[in-house]
């Protein structure tokens, strides 16, 4: 792990609620990088086929996939193989391993090449808030269950700003459990040498914030980036202690947090 440079700064230029923390952890799709719609957009193209290529017996169950709804409830901060699965299951149909694996195979080829055509960039208030952080030496953690956070951080030109970086490969080599678990964002604190309760997570997943409830975090910060009128609600019900539209609302000169 890096050590945070000596503060050039003091936390003052930080929302309240983060003063008396010593270490952050960050998911990254939807909260550093805006790759969440590029996922979501996978994920529709992967399960729309398969729905039209095996119906539900069910007609109702045979809508398209829903980026925002379906997204938020059923994949959003999950393995991609649990993912599938929880789609697939809610809409009637045998989740063999089998289908899984097909359905996350397709998934991750139509992620890959959106990824390389399109490119994905940082949300400038979670850069804002990630180099307040650092100025005021508060080390910072990225977690996620993608294999492709790294890439996406490199892309992204910001993954210089945090000390530790727990993905879907170290995930699987160590054997993580998916959230809602907290298993991946307990080792992200384990590997900045900092107690969960003396931390914070920020996520935008509802899986993400309830990962971050169970694991006892001192702070669940949740991040509502969809257009809904009820996310807000769903994430304080699954754990958030409060909910922001943007990051920079965690720095000074943010919303009254």
């Amino acid at each position: 792990m890096r050590r945070p440079a000596t503060p050039d700064s003091s936390r003052d230029m930080l929302a309240p609620v983060l003063r008396d923390l010593r270490a952050v952890v960050f998911d990254t799709d939807g909260v550093i990088t805006d790759s969440a719609k590029v996922h979501a957009a996978a994920w529709k193209e992967a399960f729309d086929g398969f729905l039209r290529a095996h119906p539900p017996q069910d007609p109702d169950r045979r809508r398209p996939f829903d980026e925002r709804d379906d997204y938020l409830r059923h994949v959003d901060g999950k393995s991609r193989l649990d993912g599938a699965e929880a789609f697939l299951t809610a809409r009637g149909i045998e989740a063999s391993a089998k289908t899984v694996r097909a359905v996350a195979a397709d998934k991750e080829r139509l992620f890959t090449e959106r990824l390389r055509e399109h490119g994905v960039e940082a949300f400038p208030g979670t850069v804002r808030l990630a180099k307040a952080l650092r100025a005021a030496g508060v080390p910072r953690a990225a977690a996620s269950a993608s294999r492709h956070a790294g890439e996406l951080l490199s892309r992204a030109a910001v993954l210089d700003l945090f000390d530790v970086l727990v993905d879907g490969d170290e995930a699987a080599r160590l054997s993580l459990a998916g959230k809602p678990a907290p298993d991946l964002f307990l080792e992200a604190v384990r590997r900045l040498g900092v107690p969960a309760d003396r931390a914070a997570v920020v996520e935008d997943a509802l899986a993400g914030v309830e990962a971050g409830r169970r694991g006892g975090f001192g702070l669940v910060v949740g991040v509502d980036r969809s257009a809904g009128a009820d996310t807000r609600a769903r994430l304080l019900r699954h754990g958030a202690d409060i909910v922001v539209d943007d990051l920079g609302e965690l720095c000074t000169g943010g919303a009254p947090w």
